[in-house]
């Protein structure tokens, strides 16, 4: 598919009474086409809407509005431990999403020429990090101990990338006394996904490998594919923003990798008449390998 131009708007303010102030959100799109599927994305710990810019400006690019909500861990909205709000922001994270999706209409007012041009019945969920545990939520996992399923029948196709893993045991002394929310039980996560990880994410959260981070796929029926990055730390190769620092892995060949395969896949899981990510999960190799189920 060939690149279309982009129009991203920004801040797009959706009410969120009791949630202590508004949700703000990035919208992205191509200045042209109708029908288009929406990507509604969720950042990494600290991060905001205007992070990722090389998965935003592709996915846009190659015919999806994209919607970034920036979450109240974002390092630029300064919420601090001893906040009320802070041992449910795992949970308010997941709320974000879902108010993306409820008010689709102000999304849509917001952006000039956008108004009529989206698919409602063609939305997906993304998400890196901690980003992908709450948008793995949406697609049916759940946190065991914590009551409430907050899955979403309107999401049809999901990309969890660098999705954290099993909890209890398998954290770390910091990652169990700190975040209780990490334990996740992916056996309720139906909805067709791609999971996405890193040959050598070493994470300080667990007391396993790297292959904690293909949890979700091994663990869940609706995740159909994994795509394991060969050498690939936890920023995939830099797909949260162009030369930020908190890159370990730069690579902008293993960055064009991850944009082409989760295109594809989004592509292909949202309309079954599109054969695209048969053909491009062929491409993987030799930056990385993807097996399905």
């Amino acid at each position: 598919m060939s690149q279309a131009p982009v129009v991203s708007v920004r801040p797009v303010v959706l009410p969120a009474p009791g949630r202590g102030e508004d949700v703000q959100v990035r919208v992205s799109a191509p200045v042209t086409g109708g029908e288009l599927p929406i990507i509604v994305f969720s950042h990494g710990f600290g991060e905001s809407l205007d992070g990722y810019a090389p998965l935003v400006d592709h996915w846009a690019a190659h015919g999806f509005a994209v919607v970034q909500p920036t979450h109240l861990d974002s390092r630029r909205l300064n919420v601090t431990p001893d906040d009320p709000r802070y041992p449910d922001i795992w949970r308010i994270r997941v709320e974000d999403l879902t108010r993306v999706v409820d008010r689709l209409d102000v999304v849509e007012a917001a952006v000039p020429g956008l108004g009529g041009r989206l698919d409602h019945d063609r939305i997906a969920v993304a998400g890196h990090s901690w980003g992908a545990q709450t948008a793995s939520m949406l697609l049916g996992a759940r946190v065991i101990g914590a009551e409430g399923d907050m899955s979403d029948p309107r999401i049809k196709a999901g990309v969890l990338l660098a999705v954290p893993g099993t909890g209890g045991a398998d954290l770390s002394p910091f990652a169990a006394e700190n975040f209780s929310f990490m334990n996740p039980d992916f056996a309720g996560l139906t909805t067709p996904t791609l999971v996405v990880a890193g040959e050598k994410d070493q994470s300080a959260l667990t007391v396993r490998g790297p292959e904690w981070f293909t949890d979700a796929y091994h663990l869940s029926p609706g995740a159909r594919s994994l795509l394991t990055l060969a050498e690939a730390e936890h920023s995939l190769g830099g797909i949260s923003g162009y030369t930020v620092t908190e890159t370990t892995d730069e690579s902008p060949e293993r960055v064009a990798l991850v944009q082409r395969l989760t295109s594809a896949f989004l592509h292909s899981t949202l309309d079954p008449a599109d054969a695209g990510w048969t053909a491009a999960a062929e491409t993987a190799d030799p930056l990385g390998r993807v097996e399905s189920k």
